[in-house]
């Protein structure tokens, strides 16, 4: 379930009553046993089928228990022979069918990222967060991909690479390629500090200084492109918030490691991708070779096709035969461009490029067929950049992906919730959605806004296709579950049963809402580890933060999320497995961006966590971006019962945590099996319900 609110009350009497904790149990707690059986039979029937398949590899999955070691999976045997057999005939030509496909449209709850397929390879253009979870839930198959192009290193681009890493490494693709920045080397040792090591697969980083890369699909240009030095000398900033100073003085030495390593972070450069297919052979046209006489359905005709299809004339019977009589014409190899320009700074970097000018209009290339801008509508908007997209043919598609996008992206979960819904509207609020307020741009060419699955054929016809988009609406899933047998008249009941509860005087804080509740990898509709504790209306906490967490919050509050984002204080994590504190980066670059929006000032978060994770946040902020300067970190050891606490600055950061949060005691347990228990007393509650983490069972948020 992607977010379920409960009152810290009503949760306690349902442990008191021996209720089990799973998406639909506040709302059944108390019905009768035959309704309970009906509506919980539903939750299973609407629920992804899949689940039990995910559960089962729970044993397997990314970062549970020791790396288990095993035979790298080879090739499929069909992939195997498909390449024998084309090498032994000698075809070096294009597939037949190729595709480009929307997975994140860029909305803020999704980000942009782009699927390739070809009969031959599999791409992805940037892995943000949540890109696995798409893949997964609308069956974008990751088993052949092994090629990962990325734009920028900023955390909207790689928050969700580590993730699909480990998901190849665990379906048996032997090697993976990133293409992009060179600092991405620097990116996959740092993760390896979470990760531990990845010797089932083999990742190699292709910078963009070997600018061409051919496979049996396509040549790949990486083309960089560098932003504008500002007048006062300063290098431009990222699309990521720079971590901005803080109030209680201390900085970072300028002596330390971080500082010596500055050059290593260069947010300065964006890589673009000139794409070309491979030349595709034309296709022999039977029906006419017949009439002209030619041998069809003999031995004879494989080398007269052959001939003919490589744009020989043949003769036959003392007749000259013309390729063009019997093929149809070859296709040269479509030219697409993948394009981010993320702020002004690379405006004039990018309408300058002279690798891109030769597919515009006049060029020395082939003209681009699509060219796909992941670029905000403050550069769209600009004179400049529109003049260079005119530049372009008038046939050349252009697909926008940036916030505007207004689409669904997690069609199961918006499904089930909606389902839900009917059983109690409180607990299972309708999902929403973020609406940017900038004005849309007004572009001088057509153009085409992304939408999560639309796809652009470049073969075997160019063609925009949307018939794979899913339709999100709500009137038929509420029509679907009402024709399940018994299923209206058990929700009347409970219906009934809550209404009762309601009627006893219940405050509304403390208040859960559970923003993930899946284990390991994200499934169709549940997102990981991460759970929102409102503590008042000004406060609140966040229990773990696995990949996904800031979708989560975007599609449970919509456009209060940066209200939402601005209450949060303190961020607890567990323990270190990916699937627990692989959203925090996001968390607090967007909790910096909307204390900017509604205008308060800037504070970083008390980050309660193993001190290990330090480790993957200094490599991060010395070679990547900047994040220290978000957190003031307080290792989980020093809120254990006994714990001693020598640094006065560690003194003051505890006091001002429990300061903040109105909370009188916050504690930790700490044991060899890796159980991190913590909670934490409000007022005169305890709550037990910060999070318990096993090793086997990977949350239970009480």
């Amino acid at each position: 379930m992607n977010s379920v609110p409960v009152t810290l009350r009503s949760f306690t009497a349902l442990l008191l009553r021996g209720g089990t904790l799973s998406a639909a149990a506040p709302p059944a707690a108390r019905c009768h046993s035959s309704s309970h059986r009906t509506v919980f039979q539903f939750c299973r029937t609407m629920a992804s089928t899949g689940n039990n398949k995910n559960n089962n590899n729970n044993n397997n999955s990314q970062l549970l228990g020791p790396n288990k070691k095993g035979k790298k999976q080879k090739e499929p045997l069909r992939i195997v022979k498909t390449k024998e057999h084309r090498r032994k005939r000698g075809d070096v030509h294009g597939p037949n069918t190729v595709y480009l496909q929307v997975v994140g449209a860029g909305s803020r709850d999704s980000a942009a990222s782009l699927y390739l397929f070809s009969e031959y390879n599999r791409y992805l253009f940037n892995c943000g967060e949540g890109t696995q979870r798409l893949m997964q839930e609308h069956k974008l198959k990751a088993a052949r991909l092994d090629n990962i192009f990325l734009t920028r290193l900023s955390w909207q681009n790689v928050g969700g690479l580590s993730g699909m890493i480990l998901t190849l490494k665990d379906t048996g693709v032997p090697q993976c390629v990133l293409s992009g920045p060179p600092q991405l080397e620097n990116y996959l040792n740092a993760i390896k500090s979470f990760s531990g090591p990845l010797e089932d697969i083999e990742l190699l980083v292709r910078p963009y200084t070997e600018e061409t890369y051919t496979d049996d699909t396509m040549t790949v240009y990486q083309v960089p492109i560098f932003a504008e030095s500002r007048s006062d000398g300063r290098k431009p900033p990222s699309q990521s918030p720079a971590s901005p100073k803080r109030d209680d003085g201390s900085r970072d030495n300028p002596d330390s490691p971080g500082e010596k390593r500055k050059a290593a972070r260069d947010t300065s450069l964006v890589v673009s991708f000139i794409c070309r297919l491979h030349p595709r052979k034309g296709n022999f046209l039977v029906a006419q070779a017949k009439e002209l006489g030619l041998p069809v359905g003999t031995a004879a005709i494989g080398r007269l096709i052959a001939d003919l299809k490589n744009g020989k004339s043949v003769m036959y019977e003392g007749k000259e035969i013309r390729p063009e009589q019997v093929c149809t014409p070859s296709d040269p190899g479509p030219v697409f461009i993948v394009v981010e320009c993320p702020s002004d700074e690379f405006l004039e970097a990018v309408c300058s490029n002279q690798q891109l000018k030769r597919h515009q209009t006049g060029g020395t290339e082939d003209p681009a067929v699509l060219v796909v801008h992941m670029t905000p509508e403050s550069v769209l908007k600009t004179d400049q950049y529109k003049e260079w997209m005119e530049r372009f043919p008038s046939a050349t598609e252009h697909l926008i992906i940036n916030e505007h996008a207004c689409t669904v992206h997690n069609f199961r979960s918006h499904k089930i919730q909606a389902q839900l819904n009917m059983i109690h509207p409180e607990i299972f609020p309708e999902l929403k959605s973020y609406k940017t307020k900038e004005p849309q741009a007004a572009l001088h060419v057509p153009n085409v806004r992304a939408e999560c699955l639309l796809k652009f054929q470049l073969r075997p016809v160019m063609e925009w296709q949307r018939d794979a988009i899913p339709p999100c609406n709500t009137e038929e899933f509420v029509k679907e579950a009402s024709e399940v047998p018994n299923f209206l008249e058990e929700v009347d009941k409970c219906r009934q049963i809550s209404l009762t509860d309601a009627a006893e005087p219940s405050e509304k804080y403390p208040e859960v809402v559970f923003l993930g509740t899946g284990s390991a990898l994200p499934m169709k509709t549940r997102n990981v580890s991460g759970t929102l504790v409102n503590i008042s209306p000004s406060q609140s906490v966040l229990l773990d933060c696995g990949e996904g967490t800031f979708g989560q919050l975007c599609r449970q509050y919509g456009d209060d999320v940066d209200e939402t984002l601005t209450k949060i204080s303190t961020v607890f994590i567990s323990h270190l497995h990916a699937d627990h504190h692989t959203g925090l980066i996001k968390i607090l670059y967007q909790r910096e961006r909307a204390l900017t929006t509604v205008g308060k000032p800037f504070s970083p978060v008390y980050l309660v966590a193993p001190v290990q994770i330090m480790t993957w946040l200094n490599q991060y902020h010395n070679y990547c971006e900047e994040i220290l300067n978000h957190i003031n970190l307080i290792p989980s050891y020093f809120l254990c019962d006994g714990a001693e606490i020598h640094k006065q600055r560690m003194k003051s950061f505890i006091q001002a945590l429990l300061k903040k949060n109105d909370l009188t005691k916050v504690w930790s347990c700490l044991n060899v099996t890796s159980f991190n228990i913590t909670a934490f007393r409000v007022l005169n509650i305890t709550c037990v319900c910060v999070c318990v983490s096993v090793p086997d069972v990977h949350s239970a948020s009480l």
